[in-house]
């Protein structure tokens, strides 16, 4: 059976347990913290090199990132798929999976989780309001407005989830989790596409299995009623 280390409500660690949740693959979860002194493993260094989560273990094959995760895991159950047979849908997919890591998370919900909830709670530093600020009003409704033009159904690939679902609404939750929200009055079709893929059954249960850290983090939870 496989195992997947990491916080179920890290965005990176959930797009490996949604996948595998999708593609009904067994597996059992180990809590690391990385941000905790103390918490990782002893061998932790070994399991992932970045010193990152997620890591996955397959027996004796072990992988860190979540991406080499989830691809591995489309390889290792092929139905149902979350990359498209279609070249361009497919490209498109590994486009978003990218834009959510690289653009959305990096210098939007990283560093907002940062100045949320790491440096007050964890590492006893105040937040920088002027970080947050600058996310907010200068970096945000750039990524926000070119999301709403992508968006042009229920997925944005294709009739059915992929990777690039899976990748991008897993980052609004955590930055809904923090207290932050979508103007759907600004960014309609982001607000409604979000509800849709949040209301699927493999986030719903993927929800509910982190609801217990959630709850002990003091996040908010609100925005999933609307799901």
């Amino acid at each position: 059976m496989l195992t997947i280390h990491g916080v179920p409500l890290s965005v990176h660690t959930r797009k490996a347990i949604v996948t595998a949740i999708l593609k009904k693959i067994d597996y059992t979860f180990e809590v690391v913290i990385p941000v905790m002194p103390g918490n990782p493993p002893a061998n932790w260094g070994t399991l992932s090199p970045t010193g990152l989560i997620p890591v996955m273990q397959d027996g004796d094959f072990t992988l860190a990132d979540s991406t080499a995760i989830c691809l591995y895991l489309e390889r290792k159950q092929p139905a149902p798929p979350i990359l498209p047979a279609d070249i361009r849908d497919y490209a498109r997919v590994l486009w978003f999976d990218a834009y959510a890591g690289g653009t959305i998370f990096r210098h939007v919900v990283h560093p907002l989780f940062a100045q949320t909830i790491v440096g007050p709670h964890i590492r006893n530093v105040p937040t920088d309001k002027a970080v947050v600020d600058d996310v907010l009003t200068n970096v945000q409704p750039k990524i926000l407005g070119y999301l709403e033009r992508q968006i042009g159904g229920r997925f944005l690939v294709g009739n059915a989830m992929t990777l690039a679902d899976i990748a991008i609404a897993s980052n609004f939750i955590v930055y809904q989790y923090v207290g932050f929200e979508i103007d759907a009055a600004r960014y309609p079709n982001l607000a409604n596409y979000l509800r849709g893929i949040v209301a699927t059954a493999p986030f719903q249960q993927a929800l509910a299995d982190e609801r217990p850290f959630v709850d002990q983090m003091g996040l908010k939870r609100d925005f999933l009623s609307a799901a």
